[in-house]
């Protein structure tokens, strides 16, 4: 069977494709290929720069067309690589196999012992895979994450005057806004994007131990510790790890899984609450005349949206926790399951920014609904009673909490009136009657700092 949307496994592949379908420049096993070209290629003309002393003749002007070799890569090129890797059964090297083809071509073939010099494996995977993450982050993730931030705080500025009930325990508590409590989620997303950008992009590059003996051996007059930090550093934007075995250590990589997982933990808070807001009438969703809610119901709209999102936010999560607890280990200078944990990095990547579009698309159809709001706020006046006693508090009343613990704790419905008969009846004066009774659910909404 021919593999489309139809017939593909993951519904990464299939179902979500549309929505992930950049993903496919970083993440694919065509996209792993290009960036090992890509390292490679940079090596080599590092190596020409240093300049290697067998290499010293080479032309400078020969490097556009060595940098084409992975600018110009299509799936053409791909298929080559898996072609010959079906002869040598190893992916890396197979690159090296297909770049040394593209020398002779461009009549470099006396120089193609030196694609892949003293390098292993991982010096092109430990760099190309940190590389292709970074370039993910910046073009894909960071984008519709500043999107979703934008939106957070655009409907806090907008709800900043609206009171609400709030609930602790799922019980009526002390009013809050709206648009403060959505400027919660705003201000926990920021503060863990500010440490997500912290995070380094490490790379290893250092031969087959993390050594570099094959380097130091066949050129022991050349710095390589400085050219490795070099090329990583400045050529490759990453930053270099100085002491590996034959894998990067993925201490760093592990904080980012852990940094994404909390930004996708913040949301599935987002989700439920809004889900739950939905459930409460405290917001209505737009309508589309051409959508069904339900099989069954005609009158339903579910809040899909946001069960998408924390199901796919969910799934990222299990897989970035994982990636987090595996990869920092393994067995003595190196095991193989590194490699094919990595092979599943675009995964969690994908539902995660499944999870964000479909957040945006539910924010979008939002619209508060100010008469249950208000309602909720009208019948619900014992809320105030935790105001009232710190007046009472102040003003040295005796047992004030007690006082109102013995009026709002009865199965007696709780009114303006009822608040106003209480006040009447303290023996505390007109004028600190007068304030207590200025005390309502809609104005006894405290202070926070405004996002």
């Amino acid at each position: 069977m021919n593999l489309n949307t139809l017939t593909a496994i993951s519904p990464i592949d299939g179902r979500y494709r549309r929505q992930v379908n950049q993903l496919a420049d970083f993440f694919s096993e065509y996209a792993l290929i290009k960036y090992r070209v890509r390292v490679e290629i940079e090596y080599f003309i590092a190596l020409c720069e240093l300049p290697l002393p067998h290499l010293a003749d080479i032309d400078e002007e020969i490097y556009p067309s060595l940098r084409e070799i992975y600018e110009n890569f299509c799936l053409e090129d791909a298929q080559k690589v898996k072609e010959i890797e079906l002869i040598t059964n190893h992916d890396v090297k197979a690159v090296e196999y297909f770049i040394k083809e593209k020398f002779k071509v461009l009549e470099l073939g006396k120089y193609q012992e030196f694609v892949h010099f003293g390098l292993t494996s991982q010096d092109i995977n430990n760099t190309a895979i940190p590389l292709l993450l970074k370039e993910a982050i910046s073009e894909i993730f960071n984008p519709l994450f500043d999107q979703l931030s934008a939106k957070l705080a655009s409907l806090a500025k907008l709800y900043a005057d609206v009171p609400m009930l709030a609930f602790t325990h799922g019980q009526p508590a002390s009013p809050t806004r709206l648009g403060k409590e959505l400027g919660v989620f705003a201000y926990r997303l920021e503060q863990q994007y500010h440490q997500l950008l912290e995070i380094p992009h490490s790379a290893k590059f250092g031969g087959a131990t993390g050594n570099m003996n094959a380097h130091a051996v066949s050129y022991p007059n050349i710095d390589w510790l400085a050219f490795a930090d070099s090329f990583v550093n400045d050529t490759l934007e990453l930053h270099r790890s100085q002491l590996t075995t034959q894998i990067e250590n993925y201490d760093n990589f592990a904080a980012l899984c852990d940094n994404i997982r909390r930004i996708n933990t913040i949301l599935i808070d987002l989700a439920r609450d809004i889900w739950t807001y939905i459930s409460m009438g405290y917001f209505k969703q737009k309508i589309n005349p051409k959508e069904v809610g339900s099989s069954a119901m005609p009158h339903k709209v579910n809040p899909i949206d946001f069960e998408n999102a924390e199901g796919n936010l969910g799934v990222a999560n299990a897989l970035f926790t994982h990636f987090s607890e595996k990869l920092p280990i393994s067995r003595l200078q190196r095991d193989l399951t590194d490699s094919t944990v990595l092979r599943n990095i675009g995964v969690p990547f994908a539902h995660t920014i499944i999870a964000f579009k479909s957040l945006l698309k539910g924010l979008d159809k939002l619209e508060m609904n100010q008469e249950r709001i208000s309602g909720d706020l009208q019948e619900n006046w014992a809320v105030v009673a935790e105001g009232i006693q710190s007046i009472l508090r102040r003003e040295g009343y005796p047992q004030p909490y007690e006082a109102l613990k013995a009026l709002t704790r009865k199965n007696e419905k709780i009114t303006a009136e009822v608040i106003s008969h209480f006040v009447d009846s303290l023996d505390v004066s007109e004028e600190v009657k007068t304030e207590l009774k200025q005390i309502t659910p809609f104005n006894y909404t405290g202070i926070s700092v405004s996002y």
